[in-house]
């Protein structure tokens, strides 16, 4: 979940090509919230916390209030984030999610909260890995969920995904963080180790894709470009 430390499900050189997108008409129908998330815009259902990964105890639950109002509104919009190809393992990573809905979250978020969003950028971690018939894939998820609460304490970890092996043993997972070095940062404890020291005898092939999300002033445009 880190830059250069391998964990056993997030995973050379970039391939993501330039997205531009357009403006988005979005309904200005009226939004019916709770009366504390209607106020706050580091709560989500009326919580501070939120779920951001397959993982939900506490220790992996995002706080919302440490983040600024751009990355708490993005964290809240990618609680909606899906896979919408069965290939994930293998097709373009722009291509992979639902990348359009969740951007209309965030307009709804930020309409909701009359915010002024500001351009931001975001820092994405795409792992694409292949398991030999040999790897307890049981044994990954172990060492992954250690290393994701180290992550998340961490600070500006922002959504976890992953994918299950396909018939050939392929996969991808991914994280948005807040900024590279926040992900350097969640890198660097003795789980994210434990699990970079496995990779050369649990995988057969992996690759570390990095890309940058940046979503411009009163998310009026974003795109999905390599990190460089």
């Amino acid at each position: 979940m880190a830059v250069d430390q391998v964990s056993p499900h997030s995973s050379g050189p970039p391939h993501a090509s330039i997205q531009e997108k357009e403006p988005m008409k979005v309904s200005t129908q009226e939004i019916a919230t709770t009366p504390t998330d209607s106020v706050d815009v580091f709560a989500h259902g009326g919580e501070h916390f939120l779920v951001q990964s397959p993982y939900t105890e506490q220790e992996h639950l995002l706080d919302l209030r440490t983040l600024d109002a751009e990355n708490a509104l993005l964290a809240r919009a990618l609680a909606s984030m899906r896979c919408l190809r069965p290939d994930y393992a293998t097709s373009p990573y722009t291509e992979t999610f639902n990348w359009d809905e969740i951007i209309e979250d965030v307009v709804r978020l930020v309409r909701q909260h009359d915010h002024k969003w500001k351009e931001t950028s975001f820092f994405i971690v795409a792992f694409r890995s292949q398991i030999p018939p040999t790897t307890v894939y049981e044994d990954l998820g172990a060492l992954d969920k250690v290393a994701h609460a180290e992550a998340i304490a961490s600070g500006g970890f922002l959504k976890y995904w992953f994918g299950y092996p396909d018939k050939d043993g392929r996969n991808l997972a991914t994280c948005l963080w807040r900024s590279q070095e926040d992900a350097i940062k969640g890198g660097v404890g003795p789980g994210h180790r434990k699990a970079a020291a496995a990779t050369r005898s649990l995988y057969s092939h992996w690759k570390i894709d990095r890309h940058r999300l940046i979503i411009r002033d009163d998310v009026k445009s974003w795109e999905i470009i390599d990190w460089v």
